[in-house]
């Protein structure tokens, strides 16, 4: 399995863009062949940071997600608006 931890900071003005179209991708995402969970959550202590935690069954279920319509058209959007950053685990 492979786990995702995605960290976004993002500021005050586009908090709430951000939240939105990260939704959308959650919801999308959850329907990917090979999702084993995908989230996002907000930090309690630090307003504008927050974390998409995703879980795949094997490499091959995160590349097919990776060209998929919406994580191609939506991911891009988040990066513009955020900074992001990406921690791997496999297991």
């Amino acid at each position: 399995m492979i786990r995702l931890n995605v960290f976004i900071e993002v500021s005050t003005d586009k908090r709430a863009t951000v939240i939105e179209i990260a939704k959308e991708l959650v919801n999308f995402s959850l329907d990917d062949a090979g999702c084993i969970a995908y989230d996002l959550y907000e930090s309690a202590t630090r307003h504008n940071t927050l974390m998409i935690c995703e879980t795949w069954k094997d490499a091959k279920a995160l590349e097919a997600h990776e060209k998929s319509a919406h994580f191609t058209s939506l991911v891009p959007l988040l990066e513009a608006m955020s900074n992001m950053k990406l921690e791997k685990f496999e297991f």
